[in-house]
């Protein structure tokens, strides 16, 4: 108990890169470039699908909340990343560490959920497409938003206490840019093993209860693309799926490695940089992959630079 007030009172210390050394300074253009970059075009999107009508439907409005969402996400993981690279060590209050890995979690979890619902309304769309506009109302829509950013703070919520209702030991230096569970986790005293067990049953359920979804989804997505005759039809159908699909392989690639294994498999140094595809890449990867694939978007992108152009003019 003692051990936990003293860590309380004093707080953690992100290292984030410090191991590194004279290269975080060639770190800090790189991830800022691609910060900005991420913010610019998540931002960008919401925006675009805010402002042309013809984006105005089911798999756009699901597109934008998960622009929002990993556009909140970064903002509370990258600024002070930024800033360790610049200054080294920060110091981090007990209930700011808590209240960061809650958000961090809340929002990873809430992704899950949404690339879940948009499984489902690319399943809507392309197996019963006659009646996509009844079932794929705006009520139905806010349900299923509602539901996956609910279910991402409950288990975010369950996660951060999973992990914080631990003492801690001495050392309260966070071999991490920010406090995610694995790094935090390490720096607990006494058996850890059901606080283990808790985490990777809630990442399992997260992760396995909306992959199962999207799975479910894709399955029949598949057998109705194979009953289409024609092979352009195929293409066209399989075309409206390519960039969720693609957005689901890099984000679950990403999280299963990171949270659905032991402890004992752990290397601090090593995570660091994968979870910069998680925390960097991939929130970047979502616009580009919509933008590049998407025709739809590419025309309200367009439009929105010509207007911007012609407004100057």
């Amino acid at each position: 108990m003692e051990q936990t007030n003293a860590t309380f009172q004093r707080g953690f210390v992100l290292l984030a890169f410090s191991s590194f050394g004279e290269l975080q300074l060639l770190l800090f253009p790189l991830f800022l470039s691609l910060y900005l970059v991420t913010l610019t075009s998540n931002v960008f999107i919401i925006i675009v699908i805010r402002l042309d009508s013809h984006l105005h439907t089911p798999m756009y409005l699901f597109l934008s909340f998960l622009a929002f969402s990993e556009t909140c996400y970064t903002l509370g993981i990258i600024p002070r990343m930024l800033s360790g690279l610049v200054r080294g060590g920060q110091g981090i209050s007990y209930v700011g560490c808590a209240v960061q890995m809650f958000f961090s979690a809340s929002w990873a979890c809430s992704n899950c959920f949404l690339l879940a619902a948009m499984g489902f309304d690319r399943y809507v769309a392309i197996c019963a497409p006659l009646h996509y506009a009844n079932r794929m109302n705006l009520t139905l829509c806010a349900q299923l938003v509602g539901t996956s950013f609910l279910s991402g703070y409950l288990f975010g919520l369950g996660m951060t206490l999973v992990i914080f209702h631990l003492p801690f030991c001495s050392s309260h230096e966070i071999q991490h840019f920010f406090c995610d569970t694995p790094p935090v986790l390490s720096l607990a005293c006494g058996d850890t093993g059901l606080s283990e067990l808790g985490i990777l049953i809630l990442s399992l359920l997260v992760l396995l209860l909306s992959f199962c979804l999207i799975s479910t989804s894709y399955t029949y997505i598949l057998a109705a693309i194979l009953r289409i005759s024609s092979t352009e039809g195929r293409k066209k159908a399989f075309s409206t799926c390519a960039s969720h699909l693609t957005v689901v392989i890099v984000h679950y690639g990403c999280a299963s490695f990171m949270y659905l294994r032991p402890k004992a498999s752990y290397s601090l140094e090593r995570d660091q940089l994968i979870a910069v595809t998680y925390t960097v890449v991939t929130p970047l990867l979502n616009p580009i992959i919509y933008s590049l694939r998407n025709r739809a978007v590419q025309t309200a992108l367009r439009n929105a630079f010509q207007g911007g152009l012609l407004g100057k003019g």
